[in-house]
């Protein structure tokens, strides 16, 4: 698979690192999740997906995750938003197709609706849209709102790794880009949604909601009953490039 790799210059220096298959237009942009990297299962099958299929594809890594620059408990929703825009605008040409993964599912939402001329279709795993607001803030426990307060980060224990820090910072930013407040969300374009049904992580039941809430008619959600919140055994990643491939 020949695969382009480079490096973005933003603003203050910092550096996003991207890696691209050149093909045809629609481009698939992938947008990875909370401390994820360009690395993992999906986006490296959909790159080699690309490259068989002779279709175009982007992927990134934002601000303070994988090989781009800058400490990643001063990342928030702003900059992360800022960050797939800038890839959008400076490092794509034309139409494309936003795939985004967990917190990558709520910045696809948001770059939809800021550059809707450009996307041709969204398809999300286990969107985790609005997550600080509706999926974290009701399970701190009063030890971390302490840390909250006094720290301004909170440790948060991950069955993935490392704690996640989670900062008093994202959380107040993140209220400021909420999507699912009742209101339709003005997404017309063609939408497809994977969700496992023991996602511990985003309920079910909030990506349905999602799902609900877009405005356009055009939009599946398929409920993969045994599956988790990664959504990354073979299974899963068919699924995964077969929603791709339709849209």
């Amino acid at each position: 698979m020949s695969e382009t790799v480079g490096e973005h210059l933003r603003a203050g220096g910092e550096r996003l690192a991207w890696r691209r298959v050149a093909g045809a237009s629609p481009t698939v942009v992938w947008l990875g999740g909370y401390r994820s990297d360009m690395t993992g299962t999906k986006a490296q099958a959909l790159a080699e997906w690309a490259a068989a299929s002779g279709r175009g594809f982007l992927r990134f890594d934002y601000f303070g995750h994988g090989d781009s620059s800058g400490d990643f408990r001063a990342g928030t929703i702003t900059r992360w938003r800022q960050d797939a825009l800038a890839v959008l605008d400076e490092l794509v040409e034309g139409d494309v197709v936003l795939v985004g993964s967990s917190m990558g599912g709520w910045i696809a939402c948001l770059a939809a609706l800021a550059r809707p001329e450009r996307v041709a279709a969204v398809v999300l795993v286990a969107p985790a849209a609005d997550f600080t607001e509706k999926l974290t803030c009701p399970d701190i426990p009063p030890e971390g709102l302490a840390a909250l307060e006094s720290e301004g980060v909170w440790l948060r224990r991950s069955e993935y790794g490392d704690p996640d820090p989670i900062t008093r910072d994202l959380l107040e930013d993140g209220a400021r880009w909420s999507i699912m407040g009742g209101e339709p969300i003005p997404i017309e374009v063609p939408v497809r949604i994977l969700q496992g049904g023991r996602d511990d992580a985003v309920p079910w039941r909030h990506a349905l909601e999602l799902a609900q809430g877009l405005a356009g008619e055009d939009v599946a959600f398929t409920l993969i009953k045994d599956g988790d919140h990664r959504l990354s055994r073979p299974q899963d990643i068919a699924r995964l490039i077969a929603a791709v491939a339709e849209v």
